[in-house]
């Protein structure tokens, strides 16, 4: 399985890649437009990722406007399979909450700091880890 990064800040994006390393092939973005750029590169590839974490608040474009445009290509495209996707964000609000999973159809929503009993939990509720 391969995994997107999409993280502005580097130890965060180093954190979340030694979690995932033992079960995904990771590749990082440090913004929204790179994160779009990676998902739509990795499509024409056939190659696409199973898993997308996006952080919302990153410089160039957040990565609500990112899954926005990454959801559209989806649909543009007809993939009914569409990516998993979990939003990490320190924001703690519930109208970011509430977009993430009713706007852009996030699969997931972890508040920072990231830890990796929490993300394996969420990775099991959307179905990209053994029970």
């Amino acid at each position: 399985m391969r995994a997107l990064i999409a993280e502005d800040e580097f130890v965060g994006r180093k954190l979340l890649s030694t979690f995932l390393a033992p079960l995904f092939v990771i590749d990082v973005a440090v913004n929204g437009k790179e994160a779009v750029e990676a998902f739509k590169l990795a499509y024409e590839e056939n190659n696409p990722y199973t898993l997308l974490l996006m952080d919302i608040m990153m410089p160039e474009q957040d990565g609500l406007s990112a899954l926005e445009e990454i959801r559209a290509f989806e649909k543009e495209k007809g993939l009914s399979d569409h990516c998993k996707v979990i939003m990490t964000t320190a924001l703690d609000d519930p109208k970011t909450v509430i977009r993430s999973f009713h706007d852009v159809e996030a699969s997931a929503f972890i508040v920072k700091p990231v830890e990796r009993e929490k993300l394996y939990e969420e990775l099991k509720k959307i179905g990209l880890m053994n029970k």
